[in-house]
């Protein structure tokens, strides 16, 4: 499949801007952290589709995805869901890293750093 059919299908353009304009507050201060460079000067994007599935935040450069949990992904039908979505994603050659929303608050290094430890790449100045 190419890059064309890929990435952001018209089809999902609502739900994406849906999901940007009602961020939860573990996404909201991950995108303070990300959004103009901020992190190891990468590019990342928020609510960004691929295929048919919508990501919260994505590093073209690096083949980097995160998705951050909050409750209902600790259901068994949504961990199943999750695992299948990381499949997908992991065979067109992503990495996905996920984090539960708290750890967003409760320990905001310790995430970041891990995001850092996902680039593949040094970027030079």
């Amino acid at each position: 499949m190419d890059n064309k059919h890929l990435f952001n299908r018209k089809r999902l353009k609502p739900l994406r801007s849906y999901l940007r304009n009602k961020s939860t507050s573990a996404e909201a201060v991950l995108w303070n952290q990300l959004k103009s460079k901020n992190l190891g000067g990468r590019k990342f994007r928020r609510q960004q589709s691929i295929g048919n599935y919508i990501v919260d935040f994505y590093c073209q450069s690096e083949k980097l995805i995160i998705e951050l949990d909050g409750d209902p992904h600790g259901d068994s039908i949504q961990i199943q869901k999750d695992i299948t979505r990381d499949k997908y994603l992991e065979a067109l050659g992503f990495t996905v890293l996920r984090f539960e929303n708290r750890f967003v608050f409760q320990e905001p290094e310790i995430v970041l750093n891990e995001i850092r430890k996902g680039f593949r790449k040094e970027i030079k100045f």
